[in-house]
């Protein structure tokens, strides 16, 4: 498709936020303006908007993961502007600016999978959104020993092991998230040791749970527990790895819905995957 040159790739700025924000609500996704700023505060992210007409319509993002992993999302394009190529000169337009990140990954949604195919992105594994509308939990089962609050001062532990089990530093995404939203972030402890966490956030549509790291279900089921103890009778959404057949049984039997499914994609490189048998839910297609 050729360049549509009546569309102008630039950088976000902030008076673009509203905008942005505008086309992520009408497209019924979950993000809030403090997800919006999380992604544009940072000047290791990368984040370019489609204009036309002098008006923001269509926007891509990515979230700078140590420098090694950049992670793309937020890929919008307005509804009366799709199929004159916006869509592709937004992600050219990333790509190319982050030429100098080893490893570029998305969360494809099956509408988005085959441009990304088409660019060079390879699959690595399926994700599954899953919701539940007016939750009412009752824990059954449920473990709260070793399960403490993540503090400031226990949040060194926590990157420490995420950065081993996602495969490279995201620390400024969780440092943001435990910053806003304490009352959704737990660890649990064994023998002193940090063995995994949960964190999450609020939305325009649905609390989000995520991510969380553990060594096992059961400490996985543990520390979603804990959260959706606090959640009742609120909507809520998770994106859990396709592997983790278990813990989307015991979900779907407290009644959550499996809505659509992601595919984890790369480019360049995949070197630094992590342990995927540690990661149960991701933190969001946006952010990885």
């Amino acid at each position: 498709m050729a360049e549509n040159k009546s569309i102008l790739i630039r950088q976000m700025m902030p008076e673009d936020l509203d905008q942005a924000l505008d086309l992520s609500v009408t497209e019924g996704w979950n993000q809030t303006m403090k997800d919006w700023r999380l992604l544009l505060d940072n000047p290791q992210n990368v984040c370019i908007v489609a204009e036309k007409d002098n008006r923001v319509a269509g926007t891509a993002t990515a979230l700078n993961h140590g420098n090694k992993v950049a992670w793309i999302g937020m890929v919008l394009v307005d509804k009366l502007l799709r199929g004159q190529g916006a869509g592709k000169m937004l992600l050219e337009s990333i790509i190319e600016r982050l030429n100098d990140v080893p490893s570029v990954k998305l969360d494809a949604t099956p509408a988005g999978e085959p441009l990304y195919r088409k660019l060079g992105f390879a699959d690595e594994y399926k994700i599954f959104r899953m919701t539940c509308n007016n939750h009412l939990f009752k824990p059954e089962n449920f473990s709260t020993h070793g399960l403490l609050p993540v503090t400031k001062d226990s949040l060194a532990d926590i990157l420490a092991l995420d950065r081993i089990a996602f495969g490279t530093d995201r620390s400024y995404l969780l440092e943001n998230l435990l910053t806003h939203y304490p009352e959704k972030a737990y660890q649990v402890k064994t023998s002193g040791k940090t063995e995994g966490f949960i964190l999450g956030r609020d939305g325009s549509r649905f609390n989000y749970i995520g991510p969380v790291i553990a060594s096992s279900t059961k400490e996985a089921r543990d520390l979603i527990s804990k959260v959706l103890g606090s959640l009742n009778s609120q909507p809520i959404a998770l994106d859990v790895t396709e592997d983790k057949t278990d813990l989307i049984q015991w979900l779907e039997s407290i009644g959550f819905i499996k809505q659509r499914h992601f595919i984890r994609m790369y480019l360049k490189s995949n070197h630094w995957p992590g342990r995927k048998e540690n990661q149960y839910l991701i933190s969001g297609p946006e952010f990885g």
